[in-house]
Formats: structure tokens, C-alpha cells, sequence
């Protein structure tokens, strides 16, 4: 297909096992809103959003570090991030997707997009923590949360491409899917970038840029986003990076997140990263008020208090060291499992 629009849909395209044009994909998302499953209505909603005459879509952002808003998204920058996505990916028409995340997200309307414009032959099953236990398809290319993806180690053999994105892979989820003979990828995206920008192999440091993509940094470090095709302003983040070139990047950690102690100024995320495999459970680290240091270390676990081996911090500097260990039963977290740091604070 030559110049893929979102008028139109792609000849090979197919949503579980049937061919489907536009005037089709029409009439299934009536019946979504209909008579649909909870998980399928949202589908139907989105369906006639980009068949209708608009030009854009109104999105919702994920509210994990900042209060959630509205934007709206240019349909031809979804058609767009699509296509670099095919490009990045090696995606070719007729490959078999499994689709399996919520589509009131960016990234669950960004499979149906890539599937229409890609013309994928995509499998569509309830958002669960294990998406394929219920099928024995084999699938060229998926995408999950990092939880799904913990939930389906032993059926991950049946995926020859996975992207995991929605919240940070952990150290101990990278080094099982490291194991596994599928292609494993983290991407790297917000809203506001339609999807993912960047994507890493499991085991790799570095993010490296999709097509039509570069990146720079502004003077705290922080990754600057030039993607004209999927933005005409030039996207500024809040995630301070290292970077390689101007098609890679090593993520470091968020600038909101950044602690002061004592004047030294330290990064929670590179400290998490020190701790992987210590504990068991899900953890982050943040900061309280301090008289003397302004702010403290704090490492703040999730689950019923117990008695930590102080041995485990040794790995940290001096000022790494968390001076109190804060337990809270239940982290608040954004639908695709991100951890909401501030609120689960104020629990």
C-alpha cells in the first residue's frame, strides 16, 4: 500500500481470523458498544473515533508522574508511528499479532493501528496477566506490560518478536527473559509520542531511536524529542539520560525523582537498579524531609513489614543509603502498572 492514510485499512489486515475493511470494522464496533465484553467496548469507542471525519483523536495521559490530561493525537502521526514501527521491527503484511492490552491506553490503540495499516493478521483476547494461556497460536509479533510478560515466561516460546513497554522492565524480569529464544524488547515512549520512540534488546543499555527520529538534551540533561512526523513541536521530557549518539540513549531516571542530600544529588532509579535481586518484592526509592540533609534516603517497599539485612545496602554509597525503610501494604500504580511514587507515599 502506497502512502497508508487512516482512511484507509489494509487489504491483508484481519481481527481474529476475518478479513475486515472499513465499512466491517464499522459494523464490529457497533456491536462492541452493543454487546460487547467490558474489555471490547473501548474497541468499538476507538473504532468509529478514527473512522469519523475528525483528524485527530483525544488521548488520555497515564497521570503516573504529573495530575493526567487530555491531548489530542494527529490520526496521520498514529499512521505514522505505525509505519516506523513496521520499519524497526521488520513487520511485514500478514504476520500473525497478538493484541492484549487495554485499549483505552496509547499502546493498546496503537496495535489495532499498526494492524490496520501494517495489515497484520491480529489475534484481539481479553487484557489478562496471562494473555495466552488460553491459545496455542504461534504469533510473530506481540507487545506487553512487564507484568504480562512475567505471568507468560513459559508460553513467551510462541512469540518470534515481543515489546514490552508501560512501565521499566526490573532486573530480575530482564535476566529470565534474557533466556528465552524470542526477541525481547523494552521500549522506550509516552502519550505524547503516540506509542514508543525507542526500543532496546533485553540485555543492552542503550535505547535506539525509530526511524525518523533523533534526540538531543537540554541543560539538565534531560532527553529532547525530534520527531516531526509524529509531532510538530519538538517533544521535551523529564527523563535525565546519557547520550551515546544522536540515534541512542541510556535511560538514567526522572528529574522529578531527583533527591538532594546534603548537596549530592542522586538519581533513585540508578540506586533501584544497585538493589535488583536484593528484594523480593516490588520497592522504589524516595526521599522525606531533613533537618540536616534536606532530604533523606528512603527505600519504600510494598507487602508486610519484616526485618531487613542491612548487609544488602553495601552495594550503595555512602549517600545512597536509605536512613529509613517505609512499608506500605498496596503501591497505587496507572493502569499498565507504572508505580505512582507521590501517591503511593501518601497512602
Amino acid at each position: 500500500m502506497s502512502n497508508p492514510t487512516y482512511e484507509n485499512v489494509h487489504n491483508l489486515f484481519k481481527l481474529n481470523g476475518f478479513h475486515l475493511n472499513r465499512e466491517d470494522l464499522c459494523r464490529v464496533a457497533y456491536s462492541f458498544i452493543k454487546e460487547g465484553e467490558d474489555f471490547e467496548k473501548p474497541v468499538g469507542d476507538f473504532l468509529l473515533d478514527w473512522f469519523d471525519p475528525k483528524s485527530y483523536i483525544e488521548m488520555h495521559t497515564s497521570g503516573s508522574t504529573g495530575i493526567p490530561k487530555t491531548i489530542r493525537v494527529d490520526k496521520q502521526a498514529m499512521v505514522n508511528s505505525a509505519l516506523a514501527t513496521g520499519d524497526f521491527f521488520e513487520l511485514v503484511a500478514g504476520n500473525k499479532a497478538l493484541h492484549c492490552l487495554p485499549v483505552k491506553y496509547v499502546a493498546g490503540k496503537m496495535m489495532l493501528v499498526r494492524a490496520m495499516i501494517l495489515g497484520l493478521d491480529l489475534e484481539f483476547v481479553a487484557p489478562s496477566l496471562n494473555p495466552m494461556l488460553h491459545n496455542e497460536y504461534d504469533y510473530d509479533f506481540a507487545a506487553m506490560v512487564p507484568f504480562q510478560a512475567q505471568n507468560s515466561i513459559n508460553e513467551l516460546k510462541r512469540v518470534k518478536k515481543l515489546i514490552v513497554g508501560g512501565a521499566k522492565i526490573n532486573a530480575t524480569l530482564e535476566k529470565q527473559l534474557m533466556k528465552l529464544s524470542t526477541q525481547i524488547y523494552e521500549t522506550y515512549g509516552m502519550t505524547e509520542t503516540i506509542s514508543h520512540i525507542a526500543a532496546k534488546r533485553v540485555g543492552e543499555k542503550a535505547f535506539t531511536v525509530l526511524p525518523n527520529v533523533t534526540i538531543s538534551y537540554d541543560d539538565q540533561n534531560c532527553l529532547v524529542i525530534h520527531a516531526p512526523r509524529i509531532s510538530e513541536e519538538v517533544i521535551e521530557t523529564n527523563d535525565i539520560v546519557e547520550l551515546v549518539n544522536e540515534n541512542q540513549f541510556i535511560f538514567l531516571g526522572r528529574i522529578d525523582n531527583v533527591i538532594n542530600s546534603g548537596g549530592i544529588k542522586l538519581i533513585p532509579e540508578q540506586i533501584e537498579e544497585k538493589l535488583a535481586g536484593k528484594i523480593e518484592q516490588r520497592y522504589f526509592i524516595s526521599s522525606v524531609e531533613d533537618k540536616e540533609l534536606g532530604e533523606k534516603v528512603i527505600l519504600v517497599i510494598e507487602g508486610t513489614a519484616y526485618q531487613i539485612d542491612k548487609s544488602i545496602f553495601d552495594c550503595l554509597d555512602k549517600y545512597e543509603k536509605p536512613k529509613k525503610i517505609i512499608f506500605i501494604s498496596k503501591f497505587k500504580e496507572t493502569g499498565n502498572g507504572k508505580i505512582i511514587r507521590g501517591s503511593s507515599l501518601k497512602v
